[in-house]
């Protein structure tokens, strides 16, 4: 495709009515956003990430980890349903699926900048993954699978793009199932970790899936409600009727990663190791207390299903700010599982090693936060202005 053809493509999917001063500055801000917090992970390559970071060798993983996985397990969720909706066209939720497989590509990339200021030679993994593969680590399957489903993705949204019908719905299939196995992966890196009694056992991979669902559908209400909202538009009934078949789908998820997350801190004080006790215990009257009654579950659980009931999945301003507050809940959770499972010293009982260690994320950590939901926010606002009209066609 040459330069002309391609300017005369972007021409039509364009939203001209998302040119406006205000839409641009908000636009720029992110983009300066995304600069100064990534910068901050920069930094530690400068630095040292020892410096910069408040990780040590005692609580090796913080804020940042649980950041990309919250990021990685929203894109899988929001792949799983675009691809349902392509797969299954006549599903309601497929007139809003192109939005969802470009915020899917948006949320992986948020994940992929956290992590790539993160480890201390991200340039080593793209390398050796390639020349040295090790397919008995989850690290390298999550790695290569959560590649493969970003290129399979990519790719997918140029079909929607340019009318390929028959290769969107082939590779964003495949990109589904990638990110899938990539998300179970993601559970697995944690789950194969016997030293660990708070990760370790088969319930985390299908408890990140589970997660995923609920992101998935949390993100499809926000953003759509989002994209209608800079434009000052009035919502279209059949989008309406995918809000409402997205407003089932957070319910009745929200209501099984309730359950889940219940069984998960139980099983504990049912004859579970008791390290793993110990570390359910930060949540429940510990040093993570606070995270995990306030934010995971009144913020994060209990206000939102009380807001879909409320709203009668009707209300699609009530039912995204009830996604809004899941997502929040899901971004502590994951930060709560990472640091629960990582305070309780493995070596307790010896050496005069307290009950929990400290960890407090660094001002740069928060730092690349906000660069990390400034990548996000960007590129919502950036698909919304070139991709517009992709988005908003009604015939799927």
């Amino acid at each position: 495709m040459d330069t002309k053809a391609l300017a005369n493509m972007f021409a039509q999917t364009e939203d001209s009515s998302l040119a406006t001063p205000g839409m641009n500055r908000a636009t720029i801000f992110f983009l300066i956003a995304t600069v100064v917090g990534l910068s901050c992970g920069v930094a530690s390559f400068i630095f040292g990430h020892e410096a910069i970071y408040n990780n040590t060798r005692e609580v090796p993983w913080g804020m940042l980890i649980s950041t990309y996985a919250f990021w990685a397990i929203t894109s899988t969720g929001l792949c799983i349903y675009a691809a349902i909706s392509h797969l299954f066209g006549g599903t309601r939720m497929a007139i809003v699926s192109n939005r969802m497989v470009w915020m899917s590509i948006i949320c992986i990339m948020g994940a992929f900048a956290t992590i790539g200021v993160e480890i201390a030679s991200p340039h080593r993994m793209i390398i050796y993954n390639i020349l040295s593969p090790n397919p008995t680590s989850n690290i390298w399957w999550m790695g290569t699978l959560y590649g493969m489903a970003v290129g399979c993705m990519i790719v997918e949204f140029f079909g929607i793009v340019t009318g390929m019908a028959r290769i969107a719905v082939i590779l964003g299939t495949a990109g589904a199932i990638a990110e899938v196995l990539a998300n179970s992966c993601l559970g697995g890196v944690f789950a194969t970790l016997p030293g660990r009694p708070y990760w370790y056992g088969g319930q985390l991979p299908i408890y990140f899936l589970t997660a995923a669902f609920l992101c998935g559908a949390c993100a499809t209400i926000l953003f759509n409600w989002m994209a209608y909202k800079i434009r000052g538009n009035q919502m279209d009934e059949p989008v309406k009727k995918a809000m409402t078949s997205a407003g089932k789908a957070m319910c009745m998820v929200l209501i099984l990663y309730s359950v889940a997350t219940f069984w998960r801190l139980i099983m504990y004080y049912v004859g579970g190791a008791e390290l793993g006790r110990i570390a359910a215990g930060a949540l429940i009257n510990g040093p993570l207390a606070i995270n995990f009654w306030v934010m995971e579950v009144t913020i994060g659980l209990i206000i939102p299903l009380l807001l879909l009931v409320l709203s009668r999945l009707q209300n699609v301003g009530m039912m995204a700010f009830a996604g809004l507050l899941v997502l929040i809940g899901q971004f502590v959770a994951r930060y709560d599982l990472i640091v629960a499972g990582l305070l309780v010293p493995s070596n307790l009982g010896w050496d005069n090693a307290p009950t929990y260690l400290d960890y407090v994320p660094s001002i740069f950590e928060f730092g690349v936060i906000i660069g990390s939901i400034s990548v996000v926010l960007f590129g919502f606002l950036l698909g919304e202005r070139v991709f517009g009209k992709v988005f908003t066609q009604k015939e799927h």
